[in-house]
């Protein structure tokens, strides 16, 4: 038996004398534990050495990427085993696969073979016998170069632009919206009524950079930069200013100000042209169902295309609020229903009590999106034109009041009629059982209930007359030694002399 071994300066092709090996893993170990036992168990039969670091990127890659190098099913084909009478032991079965077709030999992959491997990369010096400065200058440049390759050419790396993009897009509005705040401030110094009559922070520093000082707005033609109506209110208000006074060396630093405001302006159109064209090309799906901001901002928070296409629909509805969510989860408050996908124009339109409604199905057809462009090979829009024409129906049947289901009938509205008797068994009144009243026991029953009560209300009453009896003389007794009391002469106080 034959065993490929792949290195990084060329194929080798080692010969197996012992079978018997490959079926017991805890012999096979200890045959590989020193250089003089593995070359008892194998031996090199011919070595394939690579001219210089392409040719080993060329194979390296064709191996990733699962293909055949043509060198290796030339070598194969000259040293390898003949008329399909050897077996040929590989790492990767795809590989067997492919030597199999297209050069007609029997290949094995298997547990055995993996660990087969594992013992000759532990012993390949000794056994290729190559220098270790050629070895290792192999190994550095054949992984670096690698690296490269699959950097430059990895299909997974293209969402890396758009992930920029929207990251720069942010800090520039950021950075324009501080520096027109500090030119309205800075100039409204010297002209503050201006500050109220043009309202576009790009005019107002056009019409800054054009002007100068107020004195000038008169004899300034500003028909390019304002509408009529805005230009004719701002010379009128130039003439009654309350500003201060400012120098020229003032006016100057104020434009340069002004020309980073309309510079980066220019600069934010031109990103977003370029953020709109490359998400076109690389997700059109969810670019046509949520917008090309929104979804590049989905991206970004998710990682790459594929890691918001492995998300499941729940997660992309909140994606963006998981402080919210967390937070509502600690408190055992409601969870919250929308994060970034709330900006969607669709979700926008939507009233406020049917935005939750409507942001949780918008979810649902951008996670297939989603996965269209990821993962699929066409690059039509149907799943954006179809998710966004079933979400717009969804709007309106909320709008209109009608809370069917935007597919099938799963909650049709039933109504129930009232409950009406028809036929059936009626009440027979001759068939109850009545019981005669006995009218004597009664009244004797009645006679000797209120004897009982008589007697206990006279003894109540000869208990009460007792009772005053005996408190009456008390009080008699109470008051005979009150006066008797009173009836005693007083003993006069013995005087004591001194």
């Amino acid at each position: 038996m034959l065993v490929l071994f792949e290195a990084a300066a060329g194929y080798a092709l080692f010969k197996l004398s012992d079978k018997g090996v490959l079926k017991d893993v805890s012999n096979l170990q200890k045959a590989f534990e020193t250089p003089e036992s593995a070359a008892k168990i194998i031996k090199l039969k011919a070595f394939k050495k690579f001219k210089d670091t392409t040719k080993a990127l060329k194979a390296a890659a064709a191996i990733c990427e699962g293909k055949l190098d043509s060198n290796l099913a030339k070598f194969l084909s000259k040293k390898g085993p003949k008329d399909g009478k050897g077996k040929l032991a590989v790492l990767d079965s795809k590989l067997g696969n492919l030597i199999k077709e297209k050069c007609n030999i029997k290949c094995i992959a298997n547990d055995s073979v993996i660990d087969l491997m594992r013992g000759i990369r532990s012993q390949l010096d000794s056994l290729l016998n190559l220098p270790e400065s050629e070895k290792v200058a192999f190994q550095l440049g054949l992984s670096h170069s690698l690296a490269r390759f699959k950097l430059k050419f990895s299909p997974d790396k293209v969402d890396t632009m758009i992930i920029q993009a929207i990251a720069l897009l942010d800090e520039l509005d950021k950075e324009l919206n501080t520096y027109a705040m500090r030119v309205r401030e800075w100039y409204g110094w010297h002209f503050p009524e201006m500050g109220k009559i043009v309202l576009d922070n790009l005019m107002y520093a056009k019409t800054v950079k054009a002007m100068g000082v107020r004195t000038k707005a008169v004899k300034t033609d500003l028909s390019d930069v304002l509408p009529e109506d805005i230009e004719k209110e701002l010379k009128e208000a130039a003439e009654i200013s309350m500003g201060t006074e400012i120098a020229d060396e003032d006016i100057e630093n104020i434009q340069m100000l002004c020309d980073q405001v309309i510079f980066l302006t220019d600069y934010r159109a031109q990103l977003f042209d370029y953020l709109k064209n490359r998400m076109n090309a690389i997700a059109p799906n969810l670019s046509h169902l949520v917008g090309e901001l929104v979804g590049a901002r989905l991206i970004a928070h998710a990682g790459s295309l594929i890691s918001l296409a492995k998300s499941p629909a729940s997660t992309v509805q909140i994606l963006g609020a998981e402080k919210a969510l967390f937070r509502a989860l600690k408190t055992k408050h409601e969870t919250p229903k929308y994060g970034l996908i709330y900006h969607a124009s669709l979700v926008g339109q939507a009233a406020p009590k049917h935005k939750g409604r409507i942001s949780r199905m918008l979810a649902a057809k951008t996670a297939l999106a989603t996965r269209t462009d990821a993962l699929g090979d066409a690059d039509s829009v149907t799943i954006g034109l179809e998710g966004r024409a079933k979400v717009e129906e969804r709007l309106r049947q909320l709008e209109g009041g009608s809370l069917r289901q935007a597919s099938g009938s799963g909650k049709s509205h039933v109504t129930q009629k009232k409950f009406e008797k028809t036929g059936g068994a009626t009440y027979n009144a001759a068939a109850d059982v009545t019981i005669e009243d006995k009218p004597k026991k009664k009244r004797k029953r009645e006679d000797d209930d209120g004897a009982s009560s008589e007697k206990v209300k006279k003894v109540k009453k000869e208990k009460k007359d007792k009772d005053g009896k005996k408190k009456k003389k008390k009080d008699g007794e109470k008051k005979k030694k009150k006066t008797d009391k009173a009836d005693k002469p007083k003993k006069k106080k013995k005087k004591i002399k001194a």
